[in-house]
């Protein structure tokens, strides 16, 4: 795991150091610098744009990563590669034609509940095609084990751009309408610098060649184009289908919640970067043993540290809504049942990697189409009554039910479980520490009784963590870092 830890420990920092960036900009600078309208209009085409991505990616950036390794020659890998850049626009350019010719009827349905989206409908797709392509060369990045730079880009660059953005906004540099138009320019600016850092790290020889195993990877890129869909809609589609019913002010309210409680995610997300390769050649040469190992050790790490973090939010959610103007504060509920539906899939460790890599693949994935049809429904069902609440419940039952699907199947049909007692451990612990840290209150300006909360937080969580041994591997990182300040021999 010594790659995995190092290029992990990296990846979490940069993407919590984004986070961060990306904190800001949610509880403060769209809020107050851009307002409840623009906000929710960029976070609508954003979430759009990523809804449709997977469709313009077609997969390869999965397809890339789980066949780079099955080719032996470095001819073979430079056709593969080649083939996974320009095969995609066999799909891009029709969607895009089809796309012109309805562009009325698409621009009506979009539209008809806020007018304001009517202009910027052609930017869903522009970006679109930019994320599609950036996940791309990043998979190409990541086949060559440079996960950090792309997701520096991803996580840092993006959203420091778009603070850049919104402070020239402030000191009345650009419009708010400017706004949106910039944002799309950074996405292709993000495309650009990863796509010749690629080319920097492995040169590539385009020639437009069918591999041999052409039927495999087609059979495989058309099952991952379902699975991004389903992820991404899970993701992004609340956000759709609320400009469908609601006010589009409606959308920042609810990007605020769920901005906050995807920070729990972020571990995940910075471990996959790298796992996904290597459980990717452990699937490969079938070592039954120790992908069963990784997968616990996964599950547990994962545990810890977003258990961590979504403990600091829980505990301190009432005073950080203090921060934001009062017409976003309906969103705590939302934060809650969001938090709870990440949290879970994150203890899963890295079933998704196992899944996308074996042949059973398929059937968890229409299963996962299925749970979309549900999603949409549920949506369409509770956004009238209860609002972004509703729309929140809906997501969280969604992402529950595909998550212990997911998980069901991974342990019957490979044998592979990802919990030991441990797991219990640190439910109970979190547990009792929430009910222990949620209620006590600070009475003073709200960040310093975060900061007040979250130091005795730390130091509780990663002292019982470290006392009860919930992970040995954190324990031995601990143990080394203890070493280093002379704590012990």
């Amino acid at each position: 795991m010594g790659i995995v830890l190092n290029q992990s420990l990296k990846n979490t920092i940069i993407t919590y150091i984004g986070f961060g960036i990306g904190g800001i900009n949610t509880i403060y600078f769209y809020p107050v610098f851009l307002g409840a309208t623009y906000y929710a209009l960029t976070n609508y085409v954003l979430s759009s744009a990523n809804v449709i991505m997977p469709l313009f990616a077609i997969g390869m950036q999965n397809t890339l990563v789980k066949f780079y390794s099955q080719y032996n020659t470095n001819e073979e890998r430079s056709r593969f590669l080649s083939f996974t850049v320009l095969f995609p626009l066999l799909i891009i350019i029709p969607i895009l034609v089809l796309g012109f010719f309805f562009y009325d009827e698409i621009l009506y349905f979009l539209s008809k509940k806020n007018s304001i989206v009517k202009i910027y409908i052609w930017l869903i797709p522009f970006i679109g095609l930019c994320m599609a392509y950036f996940e791309i060369f990043y998979a190409w990045l990541r086949v060559h084990m440079h996960s950090v730079f792309g997701n520096f880009i991803k996580e840092v660059v993006l959203r420091l751009l778009s603070s850049l953005l919104m402070i020239g906004v402030y000191y009345k540099m650009i419009s708010v309408e400017g706004f949106v138009y910039a944002t799309a320019f950074v996405y292709f600016l993000a495309l650009l610098i990863t796509m010749f850092y690629a080319f920097h790290i492995q040169k590539p020889v385009f020639q437009f060649s069918i591999p041999d195993n052409a039927k495999e990877i087609l059979v495989y890129t058309f099952y991952i184009i379902l699975s991004g869909s389903v992820a991404n809609l899970l993701l992004d589609g609340d956000k759709m289908i609320l400009n469908q019913y609601m006010k589009i002010e409606n959308i920042a309210y609810y990007s605020v919640a769920t901005y906050i409680a995807l920070v729990i995610s972020v571990p995940s997300r910075a471990m996959h970067q790298i796992v996904y390769p290597i459980t990717a050649k452990l699937m490969h040469e079938n070592k039954h043993d120790d992908m069963n190992i990784l997968y616990k050790k996964t599950s547990i790490n994962l545990q810890v540290v977003g258990g961590f973090v979504m403990l600091g939010i829980f505990v301190n959610i009432n005073q950080l809504y203090e921060l934001v103007p009062d017409e976003y504060k309906g969103g705590i509920p939302v934060v809650f049942m969001i938090g709870l539906s990440k949290y879970f899939d994150l203890i899963l460790g890295n079933n998704n990697a196992i899944i996308f890599n074996t042949k059973y693949y398929r059937a968890v994935l229409f299963l996962g189409v299925l749970l979309v049809v549900l999603t949409v429904v549920l949506n369409m069902i509770f956004i009238p009554i209860y609002g972004i609440i509703g729309s929140a419940f809906a997501t969280l039952l969604s992402i529950t039910l595909y998550s212990l699907a997911k998980l069901l199947f991974v342990v019957k049909r490979l044998d592979l479980y990802p919990f030991t007692k441990q797991t219990i451990h640190s439910l109970v612990l979190t547990l009792v520490l929430f009910l222990v840290f949620y209620f006590w209150e600070f009475p003073f300006y709200p960040i310093i009784s975060i900061i007040l909360k979250s130091i005795l937080v730390i130091i509780t969580y990663v002292y019982l963590n470290y006392k009860f041994v919930i992970s040995t591997e954190i324990n031995e990182v601990m143990d080394t870092i203890l070493r280093k300040m002379k704590f012990i021999n």
